[in-house]
């Protein structure tokens, strides 16, 4: 089976690190990729939104299967892309179609699918310039802080949380009316903000039948104690500990198995990964956001402890046959830190050179914002999160310990990193 993955960051990689260890798999194609998946595969120049070359790689490669990493080509309708087309149809897709994209791709939607299949989140309303009045009134009967998303996709960033009231204000007004987030936050959902800790939870559907994946603890902030600007994700772990199985039970009963069956009643067909992006308020789950793809960092968590052969997985899922398919899960802990650049998520330079790759033990290192110099042939750094390193321990502590002890090996020029990830677990 030839098989081509979308996408060029971390989460890419260890897909293409997963797959590449399935006897199922017989070539290996990543577009665009980076240094790391040029090893596992052939990477292929294509941006993950050039639908029409996209077709040309699939049929020149004689692709079966294609598994889409970010969420921007499935808000753009690539899997309706395929199905449109007379010789893409028959090829076998991971990832939703535009309108199961929507639970990602616009806030306000995915509040009122939760709001009518009854998942609990957070209180809301949306506004735009029309009724920015409103907005500011609604404002006034929340207790800070104050939580406004642009309902669009604005790259991780769209999110604001200010504890001033007149601030909040100030912020409603700038991204509808001064565009701060682009088309993104031309609406904007207001809503109450929920006060407990943070995990995210995945499965992947075909439509009916679901496999929930192992659960993770992403950290977002550039600093430790959850201090500074948000990122795309400083390191994550799994399992995570406060997640019992009672509480597990809870997020099945009451979120898991209502967003499927929503997207059954509703007509909305959805074959691939969904992420619910939660929060434990005292005992109880809450949805904050859905996703229509593995998140990451949290994916360099979980796939090294899925033992099961995923290339099984993602075929039946494509094939609307997951009910016959189980899934094998690693009991150690993973624990995932992102290596990344001086002066992330703010102005960073590239083309640094990497040393250490090749010194590293007992664990994985995962590409991100990586690239390989035509000329010299070193593993140069790319963009901002640049290397996921991962190890497994028998506990939490064991492989915090072991991945940064990796973490240190690995050089390059301005290299950063969160020296406290999985710190409010231990």
């Amino acid at each position: 089976m030839n098989i081509l993955i979308l996408g060029s960051g971390g989460r890419e990689y260890a897909l293409a690190w997963k797959i590449a260890q399935s006897p199922k798999a017989d070539q290996l194609f990543v577009a665009p990729g980076n240094a790391g998946t040029a090893i596992l595969g052939t990477n292929l120049p294509i941006e993950t939104t050039e639908f029409d070359s996209i077709k040309k790689a699939v049929v020149e490669h004689d692709i079966d299967l294609v598994v889409v990493g970010p969420e921007n080509p499935l808000v753009e309708g690539i899997h309706d892309f395929f199905l449109a087309d007379e010789y893409l149809k028959h090829i076998h897709i991971i990832g939703p179609t535009k309108a199961g994209a929507r639970l990602e791709g616009s806030k306000d939607f995915a509040k009122q699918f939760m709001a009518k299949h009854h998942i609990p989140t957070a209180a809301y309303k949306t506004f735009d310039h029309e009724n920015l009045e409103e907005g500011y009134a609604f404002l006034e009967t929340l207790q800070p802080p104050y939580v406004l998303k642009a309902d669009g996709l604005a790259a991780g960033k769209g999110v604001v949380i200010v504890n001033d009231l007149s601030e909040a204000k100030s912020e409603l007004q700038a991204m509808i009316e001064e565009s701060k987030f682009g088309d993104a936050s031309a609406n904007v959902v207001v809503e109450e903000f929920l006060d407990g800790i943070e995990l995210s939870v995945f499965v992947i559907t075909d439509g009916e039948s679901y496999l929930l994946l192992p659960e993770a603890k992403d950290y977002k902030r550039i600093g430790e104690g959850d201090t500074g600007l948000n990122t795309g994700g400083m390191g994550s772990v799994s399992p995570v500990p406060f997640a019992s199985k009672e509480f597990m039970a809870k997020i099945e009963a009451k979120i898991i198995k209502p967003t499927i069956n929503g997207l059954k009643s509703d007509g909305i067909p959805y074959q691939g990964f969904l992420f619910f992006g939660l929060i434990k308020v005292d005992e109880e789950p809450f949805v904050i956001e859905y996703n229509c793809r593995l998140g990451d960092p949290e994916t360099e968590s979980i796939m090294p402890r899925i033992n099961s052969d995923l290339v099984e997985i993602l075929t039946a899922t494509a094939a609307g046959t997951l009910q016959d398919q189980k899934l094998n899960i690693d009991e150690r802990y993973a624990a995932t830190v992102m290596l990344v650049s001086g002066g992330y998520p703010g102005q960073y330079e590239k083309e640094k050179t990497i040393s250490g790759l090749d010194s590293v033990n007992n664990c994985i290192v995962f590409h991100a914002g990586t690239a390989t110099d035509v000329e010299s042939m070193e593993v140069k750094t790319y963009g901002g999160r640049v290397l996921a390193v991962t190890a497994l321990g028998n506990n939490l502590k064991e492989a915090l310990a072991m991945a940064y002890q990796n973490a240190e090996i690995i050089q390059f020029e301005g290299k950063t990193y969160r020296k406290d990830i999985g710190f409010d677990l231990q």
